[in-house]
């Protein structure tokens, strides 16, 4: 039976809508139609997202999102089967209103909802590219203040292979960018400044490079850079490429070996990289690269759905519902988890 899945994202400060439609048989879901709205333009002022502005924001797009993507499906609401909604980890208030939204419309439609794990969502996202992969997988999870390796055997069989200590990647590149007068959101700042720079200029720590295990740190990374810039005082704006590219390598390097590390602990041939800094160029082509050397396939989301969207919740909606794992409920008594850690969901 197919069932066509409407997914509500509102973690933090993107508002995402989108439909997606199971297969009637066996075969991935297929996404429809999807919108986006970025709060960065909003948030800039502030050099940071601004959680009641960000709750405030997501209540004002929601519905007009979800009509647009209706009608680029060319759907009527009351032909949707399931609402689905992130329900954490996140900001609390923006949790609250993807939340109210979802189980508000599934109790007037008499539908079922069901809440998701965001970081599920950006873990599966691959699979909505023209590439998908097959499980099993390794998967580097770098979104936002997550940094995770992770074993992937099916939909909902997860186990953390190594995860952040303290900050973590996504965490490194907005605070390094801070620290150099970037503007928020700093990471793609400090992505696009290395472009002309000198990636050898600063010999920056490598964190728990050589540790022995798949945990990451990325705090001392950050207490480097502001070393680093304070000791160039007023180079620094002469140098800010140079210690942006440095910054960005360090990071990087850290990441792909890390990664190449999980694969040959766990024997696998296949690794996913989901997440925000999976947008990241530098870190595309070295992975690419040294996972060509050992024959080893690497998926990444399409460019557009690596940042927090609507596709991403419907989509691992879909494939819970799909693989049994889920069953989604006409209970419209609602609440989020702001935090939840992703190897907890059975």
């Amino acid at each position: 039976m197919s069932l066509l899945i409407l997914g509500i994202e509102s973690s933090c400060d993107e508002t995402g809508v989108a439909l997606v439609r199971t297969p009637e048989g066996a075969g991935l879901p297929q996404l429809l139609s999807h919108a986006l709205h970025s709060q960065i333009e909003m948030h800039r002022a502030y050099g940071g997202v601004v959680p009641e502005l960000a709750s405030r924001d997501h209540i004002r797009r929601v519905l007009p999102l979800t009509q647009r993507v209706l009608d680029d499906a060319g759907c009527a609401l009351d032909e949707v089967d399931v609402v689905a909604f992130t329900r954490g980890p996140g900001l609390a208030g923006a949790l609250l209103v993807g939340a109210g939204a979802a189980c508000a419309m599934a109790a007037a439609l008499d539908k079922p909802v069901l809440g998701i794990h965001h970081l599920e969502g950006h873990l599966l996202s691959p699979f909505l590219s023209a590439d998908p992969p097959e499980f099993p997988f390794v998967a580097l999870l770098v979104s936002g203040g997550h940094t995770q390796l992770m074993r992937v055997d099916g939909v909902g069989r997860y186990a953390i292979l190594g995860e952040t200590i303290d900050d973590a990647a996504g965490e490194a590149f907005d605070k390094s960018a801070k620290l150099l007068g970037l503007p928020y959101p700093g990471g793609p700042e400090l992505a696009r400044l290395a472009q002309g720079g000198d990636e050898q200029a600063f010999k920056l720590p490598r964190p728990l490079l050589h540790s022995g295990d798949l945990d990451f740190s990325f705090a001392g990374l950050k207490t480097a850079v502001l070393t680093q810039a304070k000791k160039l005082g007023d180079e620094l704006d002469a140098r800010k490429a140079d210690l942006a590219a440095s910054t960005q390598a360090a990071i990087v390097e850290v990441l792909v070996k890390k990664t190449l590390a999980a694969l040959k602990q766990t024997g696998m041939k296949r690794v996913v990289v989901a997440g925000g800094v999976g947008a990241n160029k530098m870190l595309r082509e070295q992975l690419d690269a040294a996972c060509a050397r050992r024959q080893i396939r690497v998926h990444y989301p399409e460019l557009h759905l690596c940042t927090d969207n609507g596709a991403m919740i419907a989509m691992a909606a879909a494939m819970r519902l799909q693989a049994g794992r889920e069953a989604a409920q006409k209970s419209y008594a609602f609440d989020v988890k702001p935090r939840w850690p992703l190897d907890s969901l059975a």
